[in-house]
């Protein structure tokens, strides 16, 4: 992409955010960096393979094949010279599909809008994995926090700290998310509010997989409350970002050993990104005419930033988005297998890939004498 490097890819994301209204459907669409979009890119072509062959898996070089053809394409750079992947077009329209369930727009389609694209961006290349890894957590929370429908963001915190929501749980939340066509978040959430609710007339049915994970799913959906709380009751962005960091810095470093590696890595992140959005309002508060995201002071309409959420967490999710435009604008990863792959660098904290936890498999479902509903998991079915 080293063609598009003649403005700061952060500016083009500024000139987004300014004219939003005009760009997108919602203030809170974020934006997909590489790194996510390689990962959608991935779960797409495994996606086409499932539908095709049975099999929910996708080799790297493919991947590596169709993302430089996917990147000429929407670049509209020549590819009359280049081998196209069998059904491109479906994983192209799965690819689409999942972003725009997502809430999400990638670094492309935001610079075919703006008609600008620049690198001007932070070198990830001398930072530890570990630190890397703590980073990617931190902003996944922060993530989720602005983007209820980002499932990239939920796959990589759902179970990071350990609340016993591995593969079967994703599986099980994404199986009904499809079902309910609904993101796997507010599946989650309403879920938990049911049983929370009680009585018969709410409770899920006896037989619904989600029951198993009603301990994990509390937990995380809980969490999240917390730091929606956060947001929500404190007016100061300033306050409110320490304050969210230091929450989630706590769940993140409990039980470890104060002198090891993640533990001092999530402290690191937590500290630099709270100096960073003290830096962002800084920044903000000394252009009082036009704002980082020209959003009006008036209190907005149901389509704007503060839909579903308190209007005083306004301008912190103002600033939240400030920083995941910058981290999105950032390098990518140069270990395309790394970022795709299980890692063993990062499996005692992350578990599985991406793409191991978005495999599915078909439960299926009979009845006996004996039993009313039993489900079995057939894995690599549909």
């Amino acid at each position: 992409m080293a063609v598009l490097n003649q403005k700061s890819v952060l500016d083009m994301i500024k000139d987004f955010r300014r004219n939003w209204h005009a760009l997108c459907d919602s203030e809170r669409t974020t934006v997909c960096g590489a790194d996510s979009m390689l990962l959608a890119l991935q779960l797409s072509m495994a996606e086409n393979n499932k539908q095709h062959s049975g099999e929910f898996t996708v080799s790297l070089s493919d991947v590596l094949w169709t993302w430089k053809y996917l990147l000429h394409e929407k670049l509209n750079l020549p590819v009359e010279n280049m081998e196209v992947i069998d059904h491109y077009e479906d994983i192209r329209r799965t690819y689409d599909n999942f972003l725009k369930n997502s809430n999400m727009l990638d670094l492309i389609d935001v610079y075919k809008k703006c008609s600008v694209l620049t690198s001007n961006c932070e070198n990830n290349a001398n930072i530890s994995p570990v630190k890397l890894l703590a980073k990617k957590i931190i902003y996944s929370y922060l993530n989720l926090l602005v983007n209820s429908k980002n499932d990239l963001a939920l796959a990589h915190i759902l179970n990071i700290p350990d609340r016993g929501l591995g593969r079967e749980a994703f599986t099980d939340l994404k199986h009904a998310a499809r079902e309910k066509q609904m993101s796997i978040f507010l599946v989650a959430t309403s879920f938990i509010r049911t049983i929370e609710l009680g009585g018969k007339g709410y409770a899920p049915s006896p037989s619904d997989p989600l029951r198993t994970h009603i301990k994990g799913l509390s937990n995380f959906i809980n969490f999240i409350d917390k730091l929606d709380e956060i947001l929500g009751e404190i007016s100061n962005p300033s306050i409110a970002g320490s304050r969210i960091l230091s929450v989630i810095k706590m769940q993140l470093i409990k039980g470890h050993n104060s002198k090891g590696p993640f533990y001092k890595a999530v402290e690191e992140v937590a500290q630099d990104l709270d100096l960073r959005i003290k830096n962002i309002i800084s920044s903000q508060q000394g252009d009082v005419a036009v704002s980082t995201t020209n959003i009006s002071p008036a209190r907005p309409k149901s389509y704007a930033i503060n839909h579903g959420t308190a209007y005083c967490g306004r301008d912190t999710v103002k600033t939240f988005l400030v920083l995941l435009d910058e981290e999105a604008a950032g390098a990518p990863t140069e270990n395309k297998a790394e970022l795709l792959y299980d890692d063993e660098n990062t499996s005692h904290h992350n578990g599985t890939s991406i793409l191991t936890l978005f495999r599915r498999c078909k439960f299926i479902c009979w009845k006996t004498n004996n039993w009313n509903k039993f489900w079995k998991c057939s894995s690599g079915q549909k």
